[in-house]
């Protein structure tokens, strides 16, 4: 079962500066795809700040897509850094995205990096997996 914070007027999770509806909610809502794995990459980063997992299992490679999700309420996503992307544009078939992703738990402080795999599958950005360093 999804459970799914409302796209509002709210800035945007991912940092663009933009608000969610302005942003990574056209591809939350389905009415759009990720033109690029970096525009994929924030948008799952969006999705688990809203705690919307139908995107996220969406978004996954069906090779590697975990049989459940369950996201913690209790952790907040508080931001996000594109440090590199290589390849991934309109014209790749795969691209690798890093990143820094910021979040609170309770007192605790604290991000994950990550270097993320995505592959372009009949015209749409997914989710492989990545590395965690």
């Amino acid at each position: 079962m999804t459970s799914r914070r409302p796209i509002t007027a709210q800035l945007c999770p991912c940092g663009t500066g933009n608000s969610v509806a302005d942003c990574c909610g056209k591809y939350l809502e389905g009415g759009a795809s990720a033109p690029t794995a970096e525009t994929l990459m924030r948008s799952r980063y969006t999705a688990f700040a809203l705690m919307d997992t139908d995107y996220l299992k969406r978004t996954w490679h069906p090779d590697h897509r975990p049989a459940t999700l369950d996201l913690d309420p209790h952790q907040r996503w508080t931001g996000l850094e594109i440090l590199s992307t290589e390849r991934g544009s309109l014209f790749d078939s795969d691209g690798t995205v890093e990143f820094r992703a910021h979040y609170s738990y309770g007192t605790e402080r604290g991000n994950l990096h990550e270097r993320s795999r995505f592959a372009r599958i009949d015209g749409r950005w997914l989710y492989v997996d990545g590395d965690i360093g």
